[in-house]
């Protein structure tokens, strides 16, 4: 059996009080983000009846979770904030069925303090699945101005939740440095946006966006600036995916997304056809990724900024 770590007496305080919260808001689980390989057996007893579910992507916490048949949420390592991976692991726990959409799940784990757990949270899955805040989009440090990366997300969402004339569509949108996209890409189809006047393809104009969910059904990408602009539609994107790590399952339209997005600057957002999840990449990796709901996504201006890590 691997080492343990035993629990430090503010961890076994935490795990109470998250053992209590959960019981008095009939939380599914308890979500616990760990680091340290602690011993889980003493965690599960502190918690009682309350499903424990542990996320990490150390190998030592893993293996601590196979030794001790405690329900694992393996995470890719990559530099996210706290609250974007506390996203990831629901995520991920909703994809295993662990827990369901419009479940409560209490979770634990180190917001402020880098080495040490130190926060409690209840999370309801559904409000916490519908929404984003204007800060996870400003972490991804482009130079795409904010609102265009709204707009574009917005969208994504909404083919992701709706469809199209009640089929289910994926589809794929590049924004930023459209002039380096452009070139490392090719024509699928004739472009419908070829001819209108830069007025006139505005993603913000909702003429052009309902354009787009139909054209949504064609192979290819939209290439918008970072203005705004829909520069095309139907592209065929030829950037390399060398290098690049995905979860299994992922199809051609997220590799052509990694790819694209490794090569230049712009962000790729896709839309997977099978389950409408919207993914954001960045430099060759997912870096949000928003569940589709049954109710229009919300944007909250206000956050809890955790450290850098």
């Amino acid at each position: 059996m691997s080492v343990r770590n035993s629990l430090p007496p503010t961890l076994i305080g935490l795990l109470k009080a998250a053992g209590a919260l959960a019981e008095s808001s009939r939380a599914t689980a308890v979500l616990m983000l760990a680091d340290t390989p602690y011993d889980l057996k003493a965690v599960g007893d502190i918690l009682g009846m309350t499903k424990l579910i542990v996320a990490s992507h150390k190998t030592d916490v893993q293996q601590a979770c196979q030794e001790d048949q405690v329900t694992l949420v393996p995470l890719i390592h990559e530099p996210h904030t706290r609250q974007v991976q506390v996203s990831q692991a629901l995520l991920e726990a909703i994809a295993d069925n662990l827990v369901a959409t419009g479940d409560k799940v209490v979770v634990v784990y180190t917001a402020f303090d880098r080495e040490h757990i130190d926060t409690v949270s209840v999370v309801s899955l559904s409000e916490r699945l519908a929404r984003l805040t204007t800060r996870d989009l400003q972490r991804l440090e482009t130079q795409v101005p904010l609102e265009t990366l709204r707009r574009v997300v917005d969208l994504a969402v909404e083919i992701g939740r709706e469809g199209r004339e009640g089929h289910k569509v994926g589809t794929l949108f590049v924004v930023g440095q459209h002039r380096k996209v452009i070139e490392m890409s090719h024509e699928g189809v004739h472009d419908p946006f070829r001819g209108y006047s830069a007025k006139e393809r505005m993603i913000t104009n909702a003429r052009v966006r309902e354009s787009m969910k139909e054209l949504a059904q064609i192979d290819g990408a939209f290439v918008i600036s970072a203005e705004g602009v829909v520069i095309a539609a139907g592209r065929i994107l030829d950037a390399a995916a060398e290098d690049l790590t995905l979860s299994k399952g992922l199809g051609a339209r997220h590799w052509a997304a990694a790819g694209i997005s490794k090569a230049t600057k712009a962000i790729a957002i896709a839309v997977s056809e099978s389950t409408g999840t919207v993914r954001i990449f960045q430099d060759g990796v997912v870096v949000l990724r928003i569940e589709p709901m049954d109710q229009a996504m919300k944007w909250h201006e206000v956050a809890t900024e955790p450290p850098d890590e």
